[in-house]
Formats: structure tokens, C-alpha cells, sequence
């Protein structure tokens, strides 16, 4: 299994607009759903392979060790978190990433982090404010 990390290069090649992106905040729903595909190491992994080319259910049976059952059951978790698309070409279903789900669930992580980073810092005034008020 190849996992590979999404660079923010990845990410930023979509060339969605701040208007897009603000303009699709994600439901709870949304985000369990993105989630809980994402913890799936399998599932990640094929997050990962079709965001550096589209491929074909098929294709991306070939590289694991389950059946071709079991990889179109994980695609179909992926979609229904919207983190890739599906569309039949012939007999073939191929599978593309939806960047857009994965810029929106980066913003939410972002959030998060931007939450403790302010957390961090009041901890950080209290402190120094408790030092100068021993200095004294």
C-alpha cells in the first residue's frame, strides 16, 4: 500500500476560489462523513493514488490484496464523503478526486488549530503576567 502525505502543493492545484470555499461550509454530517472515510488507511490510500491521476476501479483493485468487492465498497464510502467522484467510461468506472471536500475539511483542521494557537498564547500572557506580579 502506498499512502502518500497530500502536499499543500496538491491541495492549492485545484484552483478553487476563496468565494468556492466559503461559500461551502461543511454540515456535521459532512464532517463525520469525511472523517470517518479518512480513518481508514485503505481508504486513505486511495484518496491519495487518484489525486495524482484518475484511475479506474479496476486499477485500483489491482493494488491490494482484496477483492475487487471490497476496493469498490471503499470508493463508495469515499463518495458518499464526497472526497472523490465516479463516472462510467465504458465498461470502465473511473475515479477522481474532489478537492474541493478536502480544501474544506483543511480549513476546519485550521480552525481547530487557530483555536488552541490563541489558547496557547492567553496561557502565555497569564504566565508572564503571574511572573511580573512576583518581581514585585
Amino acid at each position: 500500500m502506498v499512502v502518500e502525505k497530500l502536499s499543500d502543493t496538491q491541495l492549492s492545484d485545484t484552483e478553487l476560489s476563496d468565494t468556492e470555499l466559503s461559500d461551502t461550509e461543511l454540515s456535521d454530517t459532512d464532517v463525520d462523513r469525511i472523517f470517518q472515510a479518512l480513518a481508514d488507511a485503505t481508504r486513505r490510500d486511495i484518496v491519495a493514488r487518484v489525486s495524482t491521476r484518475e484511475q479506474s476501479v479496476s486499477d485500483l483493485a489491482r493494488a491490494y490484496t482484496m477483492s475487487f468487492a471490497a476496493v469498490q465498497k471503499h470508493v463508495a464510502v469515499l463518495e458518499r464523503a464526497r472526497l472523490v467522484t465516479k463516472e462510467r467510461r465504458g465498461r470502465e468506472q473511473i475515479v477522481h478526486p474532489d478537492p474541493s471536500t478536502l480544501h474544506r475539511a483543511a480549513r476546519l483542521l485550521d480552525s481547530y488549530g487557530e483555536i488552541w494557537r490563541g489558547r496557547a498564547d492567553r496561557m502565555d500572557q497569564l504566565l508572564a503576567e503571574d511572573r511580573k506580579g512576583m518581581k514585585q
